[in-house]
């Protein structure tokens, strides 16, 4: 049965803790953690793709239409509904 050799680390393995690893004092960590929210918030708007002006102005119409429509719709049901239940209580 073969026995597992074991080694000496030296001196020079050891792993080094650099000054940078030092833990942040307990005042700025809320900052630093806002301060990391936004370059977060940066990176993620930096991969965005931008619709044109074209596009831009086609969607706008089309909410602006599709909202016209909707409010039509309700205005609609509310003018029936209104009607109906005039209708049923006098």
């Amino acid at each position: 049965m073969a026995t597992p050799k074991t080694t000496k680390k030296s001196a020079a393995t050891k792993p080094k803790v650099a000054k940078a690893d030092k833990k942040p004092s307990a005042w700025t960590k809320p900052f630093r953690a806002i301060g990391g929210y936004f370059k977060g918030a940066w990176v993620e708007l930096r991969q965005v793709r931008w619709p044109n002006r074209r596009a831009t102005w086609s969607l706008t119409l089309a909410v602006i239409i599709f909202s016209l429509f909707f409010a039509l719709v309700i205005v609609g049901l509310d003018a029936i509904f209104s009607y109906l239940f005039k209708e049923v209580l006098l």
